[in-house]
């Protein structure tokens, strides 16, 4: 299936902003620590991002809508290279490195693969940059925490084991999130649907089989994956009761919708598969 205009811009100027990647395989090859190499180093990253949102905007200029999808890819790609320059520095700075590249990639990839699977409800509110204020405050609070942790217990945030395993607890996440995504399709919607469209059909397949809501619990282990990431404490217990409170809501109200538009087939499914979240069980109204 061909690309859509959106789908090629994001992707296109994603890959141009994570462009750093190659200036940090530059950066990692060379044994020098010379500052005047080291700052020569600089200025071509530097010089690099400036020119790559020149000619962003000198291509898309006479199409705000096509430019602010650009610039948003563009940005996540910036914050996804950065992290990978990070992630091969030799600093105690490495792990939030991790943090960054699967923070920027993880909202990219909403936005493409909403692009490719369900194009219908793009928009440019699929990169969940706009999510709700709390998603911001939580984000603020980790990048607070790990902060203040590294400058006062610099040898709490060098636990590369738990760190590692905050990796893969991201990478799995975000797996089974996308798979929900592509599986379901034009089924899959980033916002509750309370009115059935005429073609909407219940998922029972794939990753459904196992989990009613794969993409929250995929969201789930993820973003709180990114705080084992970090080692940050604090933000893991809030991360942990704070997502937990928002699906467990956000469930409920979805299956109410669900049971009004399948009825006794989305009741039959509950009773064979579980939402995969712990200690969340959903709407067990009658129908």
């Amino acid at each position: 299936m061909a690309l859509s205009r959106q789908s090629r811009t994001s992707l296109i100027c994603f890959v141009l902003g994570a462009g750093l990647l190659f200036l940090s395989i530059l950066g990692h090859l060379s044994s020098s620590t010379h500052y005047l190499w080291e700052t020569f180093y600089v200025f071509i990253c530097l010089a690099y991002v400036l020119v790559a949102h020149a000619s962003t905007f000198f291509i898309y200029r006479e199409e705000p809508n096509l430019y602010k999808n650009a610039l948003r890819a563009l940005l996540l790609g910036n914050i996804f290279g950065f992290g990978l320059l990070i992630s091969f520095s030799n600093t105690t700075w490495t792990h939030f490195g991790w943090y960054l590249i699967a923070l920027s990639f993880f909202h990219w990839s909403e936005y493409y693969t909403t692009s490719v699977t369900n194009p219908r409800s793009l928009t440019l509110e699929s990169y969940l940059l706009d999510h709700s204020l709390e998603y911001k405050i939580a984000a603020v609070a980790s990048w607070t925490e790990f902060t203040i942790e590294w400058f006062l217990f610099p040898g709490l945030k060098q636990y590369r084991l738990i760190s590692l395993v905050g990796l893969l607890m991201v990478i799995g996440g975000e797996v089974l999130r996308k798979a929900s995504m592509i599986t379901a399709r034009s089924n899959f919607n980033h916002y509750v649907q309370h009115i059935k469209q005429h073609d909407h059909q219940l998922v029972t397949h794939g990753v459904y089989r196992y989990f009613r809501h794969p993409s929250y619990v995929g969201w789930f282990y993820w973003s709180l994956g990114t705080q084992i990431i970090l080692c940050n404490p604090i933000c893991l217990v809030g991360y942990t009761l704070a997502s937990w409170r928002f699906f467990r809501q956000r469930i409920h109200e979805e299956e109410i919708s669900l049971l009004n538009f399948f009825g006794e087939h989305y009741v039959d499914y509950q009773n064979r598969t579980g939402t995969g979240l712990p200690f969340i069980k959903g709407y067990k109204g009658r129908y």
